[in-house]
């Protein structure tokens, strides 16, 4: 009898041991696929949880499932695309295999000249990488995300690393700007100091040149 007693009062804690299953095409993974898609940094699971109203618990799951799907493991092809953490964060990247076929459509699709805003971007990130986004952001006192974008696109500027601590992507530029500039190193940039006012637009004594 009280092995009929044990059974009766294990099974419920069994049953409760059981996770639902979350699909791909669940709501959860649509309001999660609809912030990963507008995001311009990894974004933390506690963010994203706030984000879509859901529990972490369940966040992570449908995180784990949408890396499936997206890898192919699921019931579905392997997607052009993948869900990777990178720096505590989560967020869409071109899968590696297609780095060169983004690369040539997007400078097919490229304008010929920058615009102003991109141009005075462009400046600060030459001068003060590492710099993250919202330091760019803070610096011009405008948003910069759209610019950001359009620097990555052109492949002025690159994603140097993740913040350990707050997941934000440092940019630095690359090879590109040096060629379209005419110089070979970073230390040709003319000096910016004697532009600018003492410690005015966010440059520090002793950053700028």
């Amino acid at each position: 009898m009280t092995d009929d007693l044990t059974d009766d009062l294990a099974l419920p804690t069994e049953q409760q041991a059981e996770e639902p299953t979350i699909s791909a095409e669940s709501p959860l993974a649509e309001r999660i696929e609809a912030i990963l898609l507008i995001i311009d940094e990894p974004i933390g699971l506690v963010a994203l949880a706030a984000a879509v109203g859901s529990p972490v618990a369940a966040v992570r799951q449908t995180i784990e499932t949408l890396v499936d799907d997206y890898d192919g493991r699921g019931t579905g092809p392997r997607r052009g695309f993948e869900l990777r953490e990178v720096g505590g964060g989560w967020r869409l990247y071109v899968r590696e295999d297609h780095d060169s076929l983004v690369a040539e459509f997007v400078g097919g699709q490229a304008p010929a000249r920058l615009s102003q805003a991109a141009l005075e971007t462009l400046a600060v990130i030459a001068y003060k990488q590492p710099v993250t986004r919202s330091q760019v952001a803070s610096i011009r006192a405008v948003n910069v995300d759209s610019v950001v974008r359009t620097l990555l696109a052109r492949g002025l500027i690159t994603e140097l690393f993740a913040d350990s601590e707050t997941g934000a992507i440092n940019y630095g530029t690359t090879d590109a700007l040096l060629q379209h500039l005419g110089i070979n190193s970073l230390d040709e940039l003319p000096p910016i100091s004697p532009l600018l006012d003492d410690g005015a637009d966010g440059f520090d004594e002793g950053v700028v040149r």
